[in-house]
């Protein structure tokens, strides 16, 4: 095992695309990176059970993706440092622990948002993948969970977590209700409350806290960074990807110019060709790139012609370019 003290350090939390199951794959991944060099990607949450034991292989990314964080779904500290283990081989950037997801199907693997009752456990599952990986650990959380939704709750679960050596929390900025309410409702139903996360950031000043949940414009982001340290983005992020394109400068300083959407599409060529080659179909990378021309003229146009064909066996990119065809982005 590695000593945690020789743990690398996080790569930068300042802005980041949420873990979303069935949309951040590799393919997605490799998408956005074309957009920006700063944002921290992340995987889909993979469960342990599905790294230890699947057939497939759940950790495949292309090594444009860097910096990439991998969200592990899990509860018992051996198998989470086994995969985070196995994680550090195939050269992820940082772990993430899910304590966050509120869907019946995580809470009775026993991970997920009911995690927020057990910070014992999560603090040892922290430093066991620490201490196997030599990878920086992070932890995506709720401020609560059903009735423990006190501040004094969540200030205790931070600092239980924060004693076994976690310095970075993603914090979603609302609570969420375990039952009666669909995973769908728990990201809109309960109240946000980001003056919560500032607080934590002020009573624990020594961590990263990055805010979580209803933010949808770079704007707003600007607007949370003068009290938080980082901010993550999901669905907007997913429905609208050029948003991506002004991140390095507007949230990172770089001045360099960025991609046209046109010149981001170019870029695909080469990977989709290199991926169809492989068997992979169209539809699966595709799919990522519907809103890339959101708010252009012939973006309706681009999303039906590739909806409609880019699942047809042996597609390939010359649907993508007719699709393109449709739009006038001048």
């Amino acid at each position: 095992m590695i000593n945690s003290k020789e743990n690398k350090k996080h790569v930068s939390n300042r802005f980041s695309i949420a873990p979303m199951l069935d949309w951040t794959d590799q393919y997605c991944r490799y998408f956005h990176r074309l957009m920006s060099k700063n944002t921290l990607l992340y995987t889909e949450m993979v469960t342990t059970g599905a790294i230890l034991y699947g057939k497939g292989d759940y950790l495949q990314k292309d090594a444009a993706e860097h910096p990439v964080c991998l969200q592990l779904g899990g509860f018992a500290p051996l198998d989470l440092a086994q995969s985070a283990k196995a994680a550090a081989t195939r050269g992820f950037d940082e772990i993430n622990l899910n304590v966050g997801c509120p869907s019946d199907r995580v809470q009775n693997g026993r991970f997920g948002a009911c995690l927020m009752a057990e910070g014992d456990l999560v603090a040892d599952a922290v430093k066991a993948m620490q201490d196997a990986s030599g990878l920086p650990v992070s932890v995506k959380t709720r401020i609560g969970i059903d009735e423990l939704d006190s501040y004094e709750f969540l200030c205790d679960f931070i600092e239980k977590v924060k004693s076994k050596g976690c310095d970075t929390f993603i914090v979603h900025a609302r609570k969420a209700w375990l039952s009666g309410l669909s995973p769908k409702q728990n990201r809109d139903v309960p109240p946000l409350d980001y003056q919560r996360v500032y607080k934590l950031k002020q009573d624990f000043p020594e961590l990263t806290i990055a805010i979580n949940g209803g933010i949808k414009t770079l704007s707003e982001c600007e607007a949370h960074l003068q009290h938080v340290d980082g901010v993550m983005l999901g669905r907007e992020v997913y429905a609208n990807p050029y948003i991506l394109s002004s991140v390095d400068k507007q949230l990172f300083g770089c001045d360099k110019t960025p991609l046209t959407r046109f010149e981001v599409l170019d870029k695909m060529y080469p990977y989709i060709e290199s991926q169809l080659s492989q068997g992979v179909h169209l539809n699966r990378i595709a799919r990522h790139m519907l809103g890339l021309f959101q708010g252009l003229p012939g973006a309706r146009a681009w999303r039906r012609h590739l909806s409609e064909n880019g699942h047809i066996p042996g597609s390939g990119i010359e649907v993508m370019q007719k699709a393109a065809s449709f739009v006038n982005e001048d």
